[in-house]
């Protein structure tokens, strides 16, 4: 059972290292490019989200009212 768990560890150990490696890089990346730090919710995505939100929940609280 050892074994297994031994054979499991490295491949999750892979995955994990890179997880926090693209999770990091994006990080690093801008703020080569730009000098600072992204502001969060400052980009297209963020604000597209956020209007989809917006809409989801005043579509859900309509009946309500």
């Amino acid at each position: 059972m050892g074994a297994i768990v031994l054979e499991a560890l490295l491949p999750l150990g892979i995955i994990a290292g890179m997880l926090c490696v693209m999770g990091n890089a994006q990080y690093y990346i801008h703020k080569a490019a730009h000098g600072r730090p992204k502001h969060i919710g400052n980009d297209m995505w963020d604000v597209a989200m956020e209007r989809r939100d917006k809409k989801i929940v005043e579509k859900f609280a309509a009946p309500l009212n």
